[in-house]
């Protein structure tokens, strides 16, 4: 049986050609294990029907690419912050996703303006000082950034 290394190399090699023939295009450089394409979204309004959509583009993103080839984070801050929010009626659909590892991040400066702590976000939220600078920051690194 041929060694699972040259397996996998043979694997990754037909990607694109797979990708192609399901109607997918990808720019060079293609979405790999070593280049995923790095995606940020911002979460804005706490409005159910926006989250929801947000949510779902996050769904929609991941059935596009292969696990491996995509690295998505959503940076919740303003009125967006509530869904991440202990008691948010969007919890499990986050959860969910966290599984997938999507990362979700909170605006610190946003939870100070709401008095509220890392204590009040949901298991795994992480926390950064901004969460707008921290978009532009990702952005710069070569993140695209998304506001559906």
């Amino acid at each position: 049986m041929p060694d699972r290394r040259v397996f996998v190399a043979l694997l990754l090699a037909l990607l694109p050609a797979v990708a192609s023939a399901q109607g997918r295009k990808f720019s060079d450089p293609q979405p790999s294990i070593d280049a995923p394409r790095k995606i940020v979204l911002s979460l804005s309004e706490d409005d159910p029907k926006r989250i929801s959509a947000i949510l779902s583009n996050i769904t929609n993103i991941q059935k596009y690419y292969d696990a491996a080839q995509v690295k998505l984070a959503v940076i919740a801050y303003g009125p967006g912050l509530a869904a991440v929010l202990k008691g948010s009626p969007v919890a499990p659909r986050i959860a969910s996703l966290q599984d997938l590892e999507v990362d979700f991040i909170a605006c610190g400066a946003t939870l100070d303006t709401m008095k509220k702590t890392p204590a009040d976000l949901l298991p795994n939220v992480t926390v950064v000082p901004n969460g707008l600078p921290e978009i532009v920051e990702r952005s710069l690194s070569g993140w695209i950034h998304l506001h559906p």
